[in-house]
């Protein structure tokens, strides 16, 4: 070879050997430097196939970045493929950490920043490295410069580059391979080199990578199953900023981890990143970070959208030819609220495509609606839209509508105070036409209904088919000609349908599909239970479709127990979706310093509650398309299912511990109903109390004789009535107010009732006596919901954002409120009309749900109507 290439290069010495190449320093002859010539090895050479190879690094020859080693030159000579790349004086990240094993931490970072700074640059121009690792990470001048980009690349793509693994062989190295890069996937996305990258830092930090073994596959295996160690506690130096960013690049799902290399880079540059005391714990030592509450968490998602622009998380799913079509991704972190609980859309689009609003938490950790303009890097809060969810925009773009406190309300954006229009206790979604009407679903069990944006009184829109098994109509939309296009519900399953603008009989449009949209192209764009997002040419004029579904993307985020598919449409052309999917959460116990437990992990369980003896553990979860009942005994680890139809929420055990109690709503029963069924799986549910109005949840006092049940009423909301269980059953008032009154929890002894109320303006604990309402106490301060008692009745315990809080009181001669103490602060699943936790007996121990849903970001996608033509064809008839 010496001799092949002697006119161009002399070959001077050996500088190092690696499991692709012989790397020799040589003198460029022509220009009269040094440069570093690299040998492919020729086993791999000949399995490759040199042309193919050479044809393929190519592609990395224009890569011009401060931090990126150029490629000089590439060839083939005396059957040997080589490339030719500058030589660098200085050293290796690999040589500097083996002689000094950890580097500062200022020192670690800054270079971090700088690889990431380079692969944030090749990741825009179509390239991922694919073997990020100390070895390929140079030192000139003490910044750091990547080597071999595209090598790994051009291998996988080459002719022999699918019979690697025959000669041994691997394209990356176990200690920074990502799980999707050990699990053989062919598609590798620079998710992968993040995912290096944050091994790289993390063994600048502690001097060893997240992962060792004694051989390779046994590396694999600690990758795939195990969480890295938690660096604050090697190191107390590093700041939990920067914990939490690394643990974040080392997710092992890739949809969990910075949405780009930029992304990485700049919360790098940012000390307040992760550093609200809202950290969620991961296993037993490793953390991972939830972005800081406050005014931070609240801003960091749009300013991460222009950091993100270039992001293809659309790139894989639109086809070729859509260039029209431009995407990018804003992250949402978990701490924003954005969760599988909430039953209602989270996120609207204005006419004209250039402002969303979307569902986030304020200052305190409430829901809160956020607007942003589409030219702004920050959000800014809507003021008076705490506890609000399903946002629609008005045909003007100057209003936003929403629900909050159980109304129909609206809110200019140039500001003002929200103005009430109509009742709306457990809402499921709305639309705003444009001659000023609002339709909407006031209840779960509602057909739709009309109210002028003015307000005034509320018209009948469709008409339940209760004979056919119709249980509600929800989140409607209205097309061009005023007919209204919605989803309907029969128990567990949905359809959409249509209705005309002046009435008339429905008519089925889609057998299987949740939450549909009007696009016009003269499209209709509706869910699936399955993530994917299905367009159908559809005649607005005759409320017809006209066509075959086309597929045109998966993994947005659904929620099928409500039928919510998490996307919005404006006319102008932009799509705007939530990127996730509900996945399995855990249920933990945690003592009362925060430590957890696993117990289980099941799909959006829900309403923990401790059987008296404190064994067992009763929930609801969504395993298919309904929420039922399930036992889980904590000993044994078994679960068991109580309940086998219709929708199940609200569980509390009967004091004996003999039945479970919950709401239940099924085909028979469009308004919600108390059951209860044997809690050792013996026998049906069987209705405890049924009404006409809404029944919800429900407290036992001791004996089981008396118990307080919350309904929903068309006249005052939500109200606290007392149920005699005894027959014959009675249920009559405790407090009835234009307030919202929810959540209640009898006290251990009986003589109490706890309870949330938004009558100070903002939602508090209040105690009352029991089973008659008289006087009143304030448990909470500045904020308080999910209220339960300790089993002594010497505590009541209530949750203020993510702090879960403990407060002394006494019952004894009359009520009292002592001191109040913060026990632990976690970003755990809440439910304000339904503590979604509870106390042990023994009152050391709290059951919690632990995240529900993996939301990586909205998906907002530009002049997206290109695309949905491309997909569809022109052909949709008027």
């Amino acid at each position: 070879m010496s001799a092949a290439l002697a006119d161009r290069y002399v070959i001077e010495r050996e500088l190092g050997a690696g499991g692709m190449a012989t790397v020799y320093l040589a003198h460029d002859v022509r220009h009269d430097r040094k440069v570093a010539l690299k040998v492919l090895r020729p086993e791999l050479a000949a399995i490759l196939g040199g042309e193919r190879f050479l044809a393929e690094i190519k592609t990395t020859a224009n890569l011009q970045h401060p931090h990126i080693l150029s490629l000089f030159d590439s060839g083939e000579a005396d059957g040997l493929v080589y490339y030719v790349m500058p030589y660098v004086e200085g050293e290796s990240l690999r040589d500097r950490l083996t002689r000094e094993k950890q580097l500062p931490v200022e020192e670690a970072v800054r270079i971090a920043r700088e690889v990431a700074d380079a692969l944030a640059y090749a990741h825009q121009h179509g390239i991922v490295h694919r073997d990020i690792k100390p070895e390929n990470i140079l030192l000139h001048g003490g910044h750091a410069m990547v080597a071999d980009f595209g090598i790994a690349l051009a291998a996988s793509r080459s002719d022999g580059g699918t019979r690697m693994t025959e000669t041994g062989m691997s394209l990356g190295t176990p200690h920074y391979m990502s799980p999707e890069q050990a699990m053989g996937e062919r598609e590798i996305t620079p998710k992968a080199d993040i995912y290096a990258l944050g091994c790289v830092l993390y063994e600048m930090l502690t001097a060893e990578p997240p992962f060792v073994g004694a051989t390779a596959q046994a590396i694999i295996a600690r990758v795939m199953t195990e969480e890295p160690r938690s660096l604050t506690l090697q190191r107390k130096t590093i700041p939990p900023s920067l914990e939490a960013a690394v643990q974040m690049a080392l997710a092992k799902l890739p949809a969990d981890r910075f949405s780009s290399a930029a992304e990485f880079a700049a919360v790098l540059g940012n000390p307040t990143f992760g550093t609200s005391d809202a950290v969620q714990r991961r296993g037993g030592s490793g953390t991972r970070a939830i972005v800081t509450s406050g005014r931070r968490a609240v801003l960091i998602p749009w300013a991460v959208a222009v950091a993100a622009l270039m992001v293809a998380a659309w790139s894989a799913l639109r086809p070729r030819g859509s260039a029209e079509t431009s995407q990018f991704v804003v992250g949402v972190p978990e701490s924003l609220g954005v969760r599988a609980e909430h039953s209602n859309t989270s996120l609207a689009l204005s006419p004209d495509g250039r402002t969303m609003v979307y569902v986030g938490r304020d200052l305190g950790g409430r829901r809160q609606l956020l607007l942003r303009r589409m030219g702004q890097l920050e959000p800014r809060p809507l003021a008076g839209t705490e506890n609000a969810e399903g946002p629609f925009f008005s045909p003007d773009g100057l209003w936003v509508a929403f629900f909050a406190e159980g109304k129909l309300k609206k809110v200019a954006l140039a500001g003002g105070p929200p103005l009430a229009l109509a009742d709306a206790p457990v809402p499921r979604g709305g639309a705003w036409g444009p001659d000023g009407s609002i339709v909407f679903s006031p209840s779960v069990g509602s057909p739709l209904l009309r109210v002028s944006s003015a307000g005034g009184p509320v018209d009948t829109v469709t008409h339940l088919m209760t004979d056919s098994g119709e249980t509600s109509h929800r989140y409607p939309d209205i097309v061009p000609g005023g007919g209204v296009i919605f989803t309907r519900q029969y128990g567990s399953r949905y359809d959409i349908a249509a209705v005309p603008a002046r009435g008339g009989a429905v008519r089925r449009l889609v057998a299987e599909g949740i939450t549909a949209r009007y696009a016009a192209t003269r499209h209709l764009v509706y869910g699936t239970d399955a993530g994917g997002l299905i367009a159908v040419p559809f005649n607005a004029r005759t409320l017809e479709v006209a066509g075959s579904p086309v597929s045109l993307l998966e993994g947005m985020l659904v929620k099928p127990n409500s039928g919510v598919a998490e996307f919005a449409l404006s006319p102008a052309g932009t799509l705007a979706y939530l990127a996730g999917r509900a996945v399995r959460a855990r249920v933990v116990l945690v003592d009362r310093r925060g430590t957890e437990r696993l117990l289980t992990e099941l799909l959006q369980p829900g309403d923990p509650r401790f059987s008296p003896d404190g064994r067992r553990v009763a929930l609801v979860s969504v395993e298919s398309r309904t929420s039922d009942v399930r036992v889980f005994d904590i000993a044994r680890g078994t679960l068991s299912r109580l309940s086998f139809e219709g929708n199940a929420n609200f569980v509390e055990w009967t004091p004996d511990g003999r039945r479970v109690a919950f709401s239940l709503q099924g085909a028979t029963n469009p308004e919600r109903d108390i059951y209860w069924a044997p809690a050792d799986g013996s026998g049906q549910a069987t209705p405890l109390w049924r009404g006409p109005l809404g029944q919800w949840e429900i407290s036992f006092a001791p004996g089981g004789k008396l118990a307080a049940v919350r309904q929903t009423s068309n006249s005052t909301g939500r109200d606290l009535l007392v149920l005699s269980v005894d027959s014959p059953q009675t249920l009559r008032p405790w407090l009835a107010t234009t307030f919202e009154e929810r959540a209640p929890a009898v006290s251990p002894d009986g003589r109490w009732l706890a309870y949330l109320s938004n009558e100070s303006g903002r939602d508090e604990i209040y105690v009352r006596a029991f089973p008659e309402a008289q006087g009143r106490w304030q448990v909470s301060a500045a904020g308080g919901s999910e209220p339960r008692w300790a089993r002594s009745g010497r505590e009541l315990y209530y949750r203020n954002a993510d702090s879960l809080i403990g407060v002394a009181v006494a019952s004894r001669p009359t009520f009292s409120v002592g001191t109040r103490q913060v026990l632990f602060v976690r970003p755990y699943l809440p439910n304000p009309n339904h503590a979604a936790y509870d106390v042990s007996p023994d009152n050391r121990h709290f059951v919690m749900i632990a995240g529900s849903v993996a939301a990586p970001g909205i998906v907002v996608a530009l002049d997206w109507f290109a695309e949905l033509k491309s997909r569809t064809g022109a052909g949709a008839s008027r």
